[in-house]
């Protein structure tokens, strides 16, 4: 029991990681000793990371554009080259797009769908055999794919593709951890909501007191609230939980 939530040692890929909750979760896992990579389109805030991180710990920056097939093919192989085998991949890369329904644009539409659900599935095939290499009964092998609560309750904004694409992250979820539990691989989501984010932060300035106000909890995620999850996920604490997806939005998705 003592070593139950421990990550130490494991080596780790996040994508997205540059920023938001994916900078969240690499903090938390650089802080309790795994090897950490991370990966995002823009080079510069991924490399100055990486640089931050690295006092901290073990944090290496490679970044690709997970939104495209050449993407996905060259971090799988920079990622083979430099290691045998991978603990714990964590699938958080993502965009959102609004517009009014009558507008809303076929681009929009792909961008979002290509990074967020697409890139989910391709980059966890182009892994398996560095995920295959680490797995066994005794210590799965992980996926932790970042959904979003927006996938489980229909948002007020006009961001379809993002709402429709994390709904499909979570089945596709639910699938792979059907099909991998046999190889060992566990495959589980996050859920979260309002947290701090890029992504979040035109929302926050506009309705961030209305949003707090409206959360059972009374307020907006924080960096240990992401981490804190995906941590267990990671952990010998989780290793009979698949198919999993864990809401961290406190509760705002039962309201």
């Amino acid at each position: 029991m003592k070593n139950l939530f421990s990550v130490a040692g494991k080596t780790v890929l996040i994508t997205g990681g540059s920023r938001g909750i994916g900078e969240m979760i690499a903090t938390g896992f650089v802080e309790n000793g795994a090897k950490v990579y991370i990966t995002a389109r823009k080079a510069q805030a991924c490399n100055e990371l990486a640089e931050e991180l690295s006092k901290k710990g073990t944090c290496i920056s490679l970044p690709f554009d997970l939104g495209t097939q050449e993407g996905i093919a060259g971090i799988a192989a920079e990622l083979s080259k430099r290691e045998k085998k991978l603990d714990v991949l964590i699938n958080n890369a993502g965009a959102a797009w609004g517009e009014p329904i009558d507008e809303y644009s076929e681009s929009g539409w792909d961008k979002v769908q290509n990074i967020n659900l697409k890139g989910v599935f391709f980059l966890t095939q182009k892994m398996l055999p560095l995920l295959r290499a680490s797995a066994s009964a005794a210590n799965p092998a992980r996926v932790i794919n970042t959904a979003s609560v927006n996938g489980i309750e229909p948002p007020e904004l006009e961001t379809y593709a993002y709402s429709s694409s994390k709904a499909g992250v979570i089945m596709l979820t639910r699938h792979l951890a059907k099909r991998l539990a046999r190889e060992h691989i566990l495959v589980n989501a996050i859920a979260p909501g309002p947290f701090p984010s890029q992504m979040m932060k035109a929302t926050l300035e506009s309705f961030g007191d209305a949003i707090k106000a409206g959360n059972p909890l009374g307020r907006i995620g924080t960096p240990e609230d992401a981490a804190g999850v995906a941590i267990f996920l990671a952990s010998r604490a989780s290793a009979y939980t698949t198919g999993a997806t864990i809401p961290v939005d406190g509760g705002s998705a039962e309201v």
